[in-house]
C-alpha cells in the first residue's frame, strides 16, 4: 500500500522558508491611525470655529433687531431703523462669509499639508518594506536553493 506523503511538514517547511514579519503592517496602521487622528482634529477644530462664528453673528443680528424693534417717534424713523438695518447686516454678513472662507481656507490647507505628508512616510514605508521583503526573498531563495544542492 502507498504511503501518503506528509504535507505538513512541507508546508511547515514552506513557511519557515518565507517568514512574515507584521511589523510592516503594524507601521501602517499605526501612520493610519495617526492621520485619521490629525484629520479629525482638522475638522474639529473647523467645526468649533464655525459654530463660534455663528453664535457671534446671530448675537450681533439680535442685537441689531433689539434696536430695530424700538418705538419711534416718527414714521420716518422706521424707514431709517430698516435702512440701517438692512446696511449693518449686509456688513455684518460680508465679514462673517469672509470668516467662513478663512475657516475653509485653513482647512483645505491644513488637509493638504497631512495627505502629503502622509504619503511621503506612507513612501517611505512602503520602500523600506519592500527593500525588506527583498532581501528577506534573496535570503529564502539562497537557503533553498543551498538545501537542495546538499540533497
Amino acid at each position: 500500500m502507498a504511503k501518503t506523503q506528509d504535507f505538513t511538514a512541507i508546508m511547515k517547511d514552506f513557511m519557515g522558508a518565507f517568514p512574515v514579519d507584521t511589523s510592516a503592517m503594524e507601521d501602517a496602521f499605526k501612520t493610519q491611525a495617526t492621520l485619521g487622528e490629525k484629520l479629525s482634529a482638522v475638522a474639529l477644530d473647523a467645526a468649533s470655529k464655525s459654530t463660534d462664528l455663528s453664535t457671534k453673528w446671530t448675537k450681533d443680528t439680535l442685537a441689531k433687531m433689539t434696536d430695530l424693534s424700538k418705538a419711534k417717534a416718527e414714521p420716518a424713523d422706521y424707514a431709517k431703523a430698516i435702512t440701517d438695518f438692512a446696511s449693518a447686516y449686509a456688513e455684518m454678513s460680508a465679514e462673517n462669509m469672509a470668516a467662513f472662507a478663512e475657516i475653509a481656507k485653513k482647512v483645505q490647507t491644513d488637509t493638504v499639508e497631512l495627505m502629503m505628508a502622509a504619503g511621503k512616510d506612507m513612501s517611505e514605508e512602503a520602500s523600506a518594506m519592500m527593500q525588506k521583503a527583498t532581501k528577506d526573498a534573496s535570503t529564502a531563495a539562497k537557503k533553498a536553493t543551498t538545501a537542495a544542492a546538499a540533497k
